[in-house]
């Protein structure tokens, strides 16, 4: 089963959320890049917190026979771990690293929305 870019965009936000991430952000980049049509940004207090949420986020894709990421960087340290699905990227940052990293302000130009459960 192979969802939309939209809908595995809404369901790697919801995975983060379950995981009491914070500040869950949805931004529509197909119009800006060709890297991908969405990036999920979301923020946690600890590196261990960020893990647990990028585990999530992983199983709930296996789990909706999505294929696995194409890439993964950042776990080992925590402070920042993105995992590639191709037409969706999740950034999730400790809080201090998205505040400096800023990608909402980098990419301004893209439409954006705050997730909510």
């Amino acid at each position: 089963m192979s969802n939309t870019p939209e809908e595995m965009s809404r369901a790697i936000a919801r995975a983060a959320s379950d995981k009491k991430a914070q500040d869950i952000v949805i931004m529509r980049m197909a119009e800006l890049t060709t890297a991908a049509d969405y990036f999920i940004v979301c923020s946690a207090n600890t590196a261990t917190q960020v893990r647990a949420i990028a585990d999530n986020i992983e199983d709930e894709m296996l789990e909706k026979h999505e294929k696995p990421y194409l890439h993964k960087e950042g776990y080992r340290e925590g402070e920042w771990v993105l995992l590639d699905y191709g037409d969706c990227v999740a950034h999730v940052f400790m809080t201090e690293s998205r505040a400096f990293y800023a990608l909402e302000r980098l990419w301004s130009d893209a439409p954006a929305e705050h997730y909510e459960d």
